[in-house]
């Protein structure tokens, strides 16, 4: 279903193109060796563009030498600027917004490739078009766009496989382009100007001192993956009470402050609850999350900042699936609480209250929290 007036012009416009060109050109033609540019398209949420890093890193080094753009959600660049595997980012700044200008530093780069990880649609398919590469690439292809990919066939391999987690599918795209790979870990970086920044957060706050500092990532990009306020606060103050050496840090973005608020107020013990959220840049947050020494979390870019960074977690799923985006190695520091849906049919994002999340008990998840610091964590 086309939901901008716009989408139904880009999708002739692109039938019309494609009529009039030899692009794309199949994987058949596909030559490794004359490849010099790359353009990598992972323009959607942080945990997505982070699961997208292990397959950027099998792409670097099958091509050492090729220069690897990002195509990167422009409010995301400052975790992403530093990643080691990519030469420059070109954002992505959602929709139709900037969509010209955009295209045009696309061609700029004059594209060998470009490998599609995780991109919004109708645009992400059409922009690679337009950027020029004789090569596009995308796992799953079946966007009514994929008459614009090089691996249009409607073949197993271009398909998701929902067994399978979604840093495979992303390394599958990659192998497309004979960049193989079976390394999954993720790849976040942590300046040091960071680490000394929250380190001197905490101390200004108070938070400095603690034994164990727990983070709560009490909200979520939609209501679906969050556990229910009341709940997180029953645990902050079950943590609290057990354990007098502990602080709670309760995290999120700035539009989340104001829930967080609500759920650090509702633990009523100030001395010990620091609500991070809204207080630190976005560079600064994986710093602040690799300070942790538990984290307790939906499936949100939070959790998967964790996993990239060896924090430990304790993650909530229930509309969710733990197979495709939890974690999938070191699995010894994260244990999982997977619910099954209680709606037929589910309506998944769009939930206006996540009832299977009621089926999580505060027991069960402070008894996952018991567990890590009685040294017996597990997945």
């Amino acid at each position: 279903m086309r939901l901008h007036p716009l989408d139904g012009l880009l999708f002739v416009g692109m039938r019309l193109g494609r009529c009039f060109s030899k692009r794309p050109r199949p994987l058949a033609q596909f030559d490794p060796e004359r490849v010099k540019r790359i353009i990598v398209v992972s323009s959607t949420a942080i945990g997505d563009t982070l699961l997208s890093t292990p397959a950027i890193r099998a792409l670097r080094r099958r091509y050492p030498r090729a220069r690897i753009t990002g195509h990167i959600l422009y409010k995301y660049l400052a975790l992403f600027a530093d990643n080691p595997h990519l030469d420059e980012i070109v954002p992505y700044y959602g929709g139709y917004r900037r969509f010209c200008r955009t295209v045009a530093a696309l061609r700029r780069r004059k594209p060998d490739v470009v490998a599609i990880l995780h991109g919004n649609g109708p645009q992400a398919i059409p922009m690679a078009w337009l950027s020029g590469a004789p090569f596009i690439v995308r796992i799953p292809n079946r966007s009514e766009y994929r008459f614009l990919l090089s691996n249009q066939e409607q073949t197993a391999a271009n398909e998701c496989n929902p067994q399978e987690h979604g840093i495979q599918d992303r390394l599958r795209t990659a192998a497309l382009l004979d960049a193989l790979s079976d390394n999954k870990r993720m790849v976040l970086t942590v300046e040091e100007s960071a680490r000394q920044a929250v380190a001197d957060y905490l101390q200004a706050k108070g938070m400095a001192d603690a034994a164990k500092l727990i983070g709560l990532q009490v909200a979520a990009s939609t209501v679906s993956r969050m556990w229910m306020k009341d709940r997180f606060a029953q645990l902050g103050r079950k943590i609290l009470n057990r354990f007098p050496e502990a602080k709670i840090i309760v995290t999120g973005s700035p539009r989340e402050r104001s829930y967080c608020c609500e759920v650090a107020d509702m633990m009523d013990n100030p001395a010990r609850v620091l609500v991070s959220a809204g207080e630190l840049p976005l560079k600064q947050v994986p710093a602040m999350i690799e300070k942790l020494t538990l984290l307790v979390t939906g499936d949100t870019g939070i959790m998967h900042m964790a996993i990239a960074l060896g924090t430990p977690t304790v993650s909530l799923f229930a509309v969710a699936d733990p197979r495709k985006s939890a974690a999938c190695y070191d699995r010894d520091k994260h244990i999982v609480i997977a619910k099954g849906k209680t709606c037929d049919p589910c309506p998944g994002k769009k939930c206006p209250y996540p009832k299977c999340m009621e089926q999580i008990e505060v027991q069960e998840v402070f008894a996952a929290v018991q567990r890590f610091f009685n040294g017996k964590g597990e997945s």
